[in-house]
């Protein structure tokens, strides 16, 4: 087991190299490719004449004369803190862990990313894990009794709802609940240390909308696993010893069918961190979907570098807790 760990924890650190590397290339060298000015890029301002003095000692002191790879490992060593300017401002101190700073927002990359985090971190694990109990909960009863009416009405609601985009529940669930009944508010996201009841309210609405979505994914995905692993051999002969009903479903079928689901789950878990733009607009919340479409729109790199890196990193993160989970669920994978 703690091979297997070290093993994945190895292939994260180089899948991370890769994707820091890929991310920087694009965002960093290629609008230079584009013969768009960098400098213009990162400052905001409108760029000096081409040759003249000011223009050449900004792209020296953004380091953009450098070859990529010095400028690649420039950025990874500004990580651990560094001093940015823009030659005309006061310097900036930009302690760890530095992303860089938005010239445009006057405002570290770091912070931006702290403030919209919490949002998204409150987004993505509420809906998770209502979608993922009643996805796993619904698709358990549908395998239970296949063809019958509960089976197909699961499966109907589940065809439904992955038919439903996000941008369709999401106003009819505001327009319902917020406007017409006034059981929920819809004045955006609440700090849970500001407010725990107002948080929870506020978030309600985008967890139900995204869990709709996901449930009906995931109760079709344990439907299939538990239709297949409950007509296994070791399944029948858990009855035939004379074990309750209970304890063969969830001991030896519903744990056999999770191992698929679970990987899935933090897949999922990893790409909603960086993909909940929709429903933040919808729901007007300020996460880091809200911060990449808006950085994207202004061409700030430096905000739009450090958000990918930091999406890519949830989700390189997501898949290392899912496959140690998956060893203790299933020890044989870690042989």
């Amino acid at each position: 087991m703690i091979r297997f760990i070290v093993q994945r924890l190895v292939g994260s650190v180089v899948v991370v190299f890769v994707i820091s590397l890929v991310t920087f290339l694009i965002f960093q060298i290629g609008p230079a490719l584009s013969h768009i000015n960098p400098v213009y890029l990162y400052t905001g301002k409108v760029p000096f004449k081409p040759g003249s003095p000011q223009l050449e000692a900004l792209i020296h002191r953004f380091g953009f004369d450098l070859p990529w790879y010095e400028q690649y490992f420039h950025y990874i060593g500004g990580f651990f803190g560094q001093q940015i300017t823009d030659g005309v401002s006061t310097p900036i101190n930009c302690p760890f862990p530095c992303f860089g700073y938005s010239f445009q927002r006057n405002e570290l990359v770091s912070q931006l990313i702290l403030e919209a985090l919490p949002v998204t971190i409150s987004l993505t694990v509420g809906a998770a894990i209502l979608w993922l109990i009643a996805g796993v909960f619904s698709g358990t009863i549908s395998a239970l009794r296949p063809r019958t009416v509960v089976d197909r009405s699961v499966m109907g609601l589940s065809l439904g709802a992955v038919s439903l985009p996000i941008f369709f529940t999401g106003p009819v669930f505001l327009l319902l609940f917020s406007y017409t009944l006034g059981w929920l508010p819809a004045n955006g996201y609440v700090p849970i240390t500001q407010s725990p009841v107002q948080w929870f309210l506020g978030m309600l609405g985008p967890w139900i909308c995204v869990a709709f979505l996901f449930a009906a994914l995931y109760a079709r995905l344990t439907r299939s696993n538990m239709l297949e692993t409950m007509g296994e051999d070791y399944i029948r002969t858990a009855r035939a010893k004379g074990l309750a009903p209970r304890t063969v479903i969830v001991r030896h079928g519903l744990r056999a069918a999770l191992t698929p689901v679970v990987t899935i789950f933090g897949i999922d878990i990893g790409q909603l961190i960086g993909s909940t733009v929709i429903t933040e607009t919808v729901f007007n919340l300020r996460g880091l979907g809200y911060l990449s479409i808006s950085s994207v729109e202004r061409s700030d790199i430096p905000v739009v570098l450090g958000v990918t890196i930091v999406a890519a990193l949830a989700l390189v993160v997501a898949n290392l807790l899912v496959d140690i989970l998956y060893a203790f669920i299933d020890p044989r994978v870690a042989l």
